[in-house]
C-alpha cells in the first residue's frame, strides 16, 4: 500500500503569542478532510500492534478505515464500545508512548495520528449531534462508584452499557475528578468534559456530588445497599519538598494551584473571586505534565517569567513531548539540573526568593533514571509564587477509616491486578488510588478490568 505522507497531518494550533495570554484550547482539532487524509496513512497491518498499545483496546485499525471512508458515526460507535471518554482521551492521552509508539508506520516515518483521529470523532459528534446508543434491559443489581475521575467514569460507562444501575458519589461540587481540577482549559476545556459526563447521564448513570465517602457515608453502608462498590478516589494528596519556607504565602502544591485555576475558576478572576497568585515571576519545581500545566497556567495568569526547575535533565522529564514543546513555544524557561533547597519570605510572610542548588547526574536509581547528585553550588532566584509539582499519593480517607482494606506502605490500595478486587468482599478499585499518579488512559484501562470483573461476578458472564 502506498503511503500518502511520511509525516503526521499537522494539528492546527493557536499562535503561541496569542495563546500565552488566554486559556483557550491550544490544539484546534482536525476538520474532516484532514482526518480522512490522516486515516488514509494507516497501513491496515495484518497485526495492528497499535491496538495492543492502547490500555482500553480501541479498535484503531477499524476506526481509521471507517474515517477514511467517511463513515464517522460507525467509527465513533466502534470507539465508544470500549472507551466512554473519547473526547478526553483524544486530548490528554500520551499516545506517543502507547498506541502510536507501536504503530508500524512509525518505524520509518511519523506514526498515524491516532489520538488526533479519536478526538476528531468526538468533536464531530458535538458538532452534528449526539449519536443514540441502545441499552440492554435494566438489571436488578445496583453499583456504587466512589469518585468521578477517569477510572470511575469508565467503570460507570461500561457497567451502564451492560444494563446495571450505576450511581457515582463525588466529594467535590462538580464531577470529573482530576480531569476537572487538574487539567487546564487550554488542554481540556470544561465544556468538553461536561459533554462526556452528560453522555454517561444519558446512559442512566446517576451522579451525586458533595458526598465524602468515609465521612457522610461509610463503605459498609454502601455495601448494604449496592451489589458492588468501586473505589476510584485518585491520588489527591500532594507531596512537598520538606524544605524550609514551604509554609510561606505564595507557596502552593500543584493540586491547590490548579484546583484554584480550574475547578474554582481562578482563571476568570475577578469574575470569580478565587485568585491564584502568579505575580511577575512564578517558579514551578518538577517536569511532569502537572508541572507543565502549572507553569503554563501561571503564564496565562500574568507571570512575565514562568520558570521550570528540575533536578534532572530534559532526557529524564516525564512530561509529554507535545506539552513541553508547547511550553517552549509560549516562552516558558527551563533550568535543568537544579533543585530548590530553601524558600525565603519577606516581612509579611510572602515568598520572595528561592535558594537553588545545582545538581549533576549519577548512577540510575530505583526509577531507572539517572540519580541527581548535589554539587554544593547554590544561587538564589526571586519569585512571587512557587508551585511544588513533584507528585501525589492516594487519598487516605477511605482506607484510613476502613481497616479491612489492605494498603501498600505508601498508601495505595492492594488489588488483584486482573480484576481490581480489594481485600474487602465486593469492593473493587483502580486508577491512581491503586497505582499512584499515572495517566488518564491507564486509569481507564484498569477501570475496564474492574468493570468486567464486577459484571462477571454478578452475572457469571464475561464482559
Amino acid at each position: 500500500m502506498s503511503i500518502k505522507a511520511r509525516s503526521k497531518t499537522e494539528m492546527p494550533m493557536l499562535d503561541p503569542v496569542e495563546r500565552r495570554a488566554v486559556f483557550h484550547e491550544v490544539n484546534q482539532g482536525y476538520d474532516a478532510p484532514r482526518a480522512i487524509f490522516e486515516a488514509g496513512r494507516c497501513l491496515e497491518c495484518q497485526q495492528p500492534d497499535c491496538e495492543l498499545g492502547c490500555p482500553v483496546n480501541v479498535p484503531i485499525q477499524k476506526m481509521a478505515h471507517l474515517i477514511q471512508e467517511g463513515q464517522f458515526e460507525d467509527a465513533l460507535r466502534a470507539v465508544k464500545a470500549v472507551n466512554s471518554l473519547p473526547a478526553v482521551c483524544g486530548r490528554v492521552c500520551p499516545q506517543e508512548t502507547q498506541c502510536e509508539k507501536c504503530c508500524h508506520l512509525g518505524k520509518r516515518f511519523s506514526p498515524v495520528g491516532i489520538g488526533f483521529l479519536e478526538r476528531f470523532l468526538a468533536d464531530w459528534e458535538m458538532e452534528v449531534g449526539r449519536i443514540s446508543e441502545e441499552l440492554p434491559e435494566l438489571k436488578p443489581e445496583k453499583i456504587a462508584i466512589v469518585g468521578s475521575g477517569p477510572a470511575g467514569l469508565t467503570v460507570a460507562g461500561d457497567l451502564a452499557r451492560l444494563g446495571y444501575s450505576v450511581k457515582i458519589f463525588e466529594a467535590l461540587h462538580q464531577p470529573g475528578g482530576v480531569l476537572r481540577y487538574g487539567i487546564p482549559e487550554f488542554r481540556l476545556p470544561n465544556h468538553i468534559l461536561d459533554f462526556e459526563i452528560d453522555g454517561l447521564r444519558r446512559l442512566g448513570v446517576e451522579i451525586e456530588c458533595n458526598v465524602v465517602v468515609g465521612k457522610v457515608v461509610t463503605l459498609e453502608e454502601l455495601l448494604a445497599e449496592y451489589a458492588a462498590v468501586f473505589l476510584g478516589t485518585g491520588a489527591g494528596l500532594p507531596s512537598f519538598l520538606k524544605i524550609p519556607g514551604e509554609n510561606l504565602t505564595g507557596v502552593y502544591s500543584a493540586n491547590e494551584f490548579l484546583t484554584r485555576v480550574n475547578l474554582m475558576s481562578g482563571y476568570r478572576f475577578p469574575e470569580y473571586d478565587t485568585p491564584a497568585r502568579a505575580g511577575r515571576r512564578t517558579i514551578v519545581v518538577g517536569a511532569g505534565n502537572v508541572a507543565m500545566d502549572s507553569v503554563r497556567s501561571a503564564m496565562r495568569l500574568g507571570a512575565e517569567d514562568a520558570i521550570i526547575v528540575y533536578r534532572r535533565t530534559i532526557k529524564e522529564m516525564t512530561a509529554r513531548i507535545e506539552e513541553y514543546e508547547h511550553a517552549v513555544e509560549e516562552g516558558v524557561q527551563f533550568h535543568w539540573l537544579t533543585t530548590p533547597v530553601e524558600i525565603h519570605g519577606d516581612d509579611r510572610g510572602f515568598v520572595k526568593e528561592i535558594v537553588l542548588e545545582k545538581m549533576k547526574l549519577g548512577e540510575p536509581d530505583a526509577s531507572g533514571r539517572a540519580r541527581p547528585v548535589p554539587t554544593g553550588e547554590t544561587f538564589t532566584m526571586e519569585c512571587d509564587a512557587f508551585v511544588v509539582a513533584i507528585g501525589t499519593s492516594p487519598n487516605p480517607l477511605i482506607a484510613g477509616c476502613t481497616p479491612e482494606l489492605d494498603t501498600e506502605r505508601w498508601g495505595g490500595l492492594i488489588v488483584d491486578e486482573e480484576t481490581g478486587e480489594t481485600s474487602m468482599d465486593r469492593v473493587y478499585a483502580a486508577g491512581d488510588i491503586v497505582t499512584g499518579s499515572a495517566t488518564v488512559i491507564d486509569a481507564a484501562g484498569n477501570g475496564k478490568k474492574a468493570a468486567a470483573a464486577i459484571h462477571k461476578r454478578l452475572s457469571g458472564e464475561p464482559a
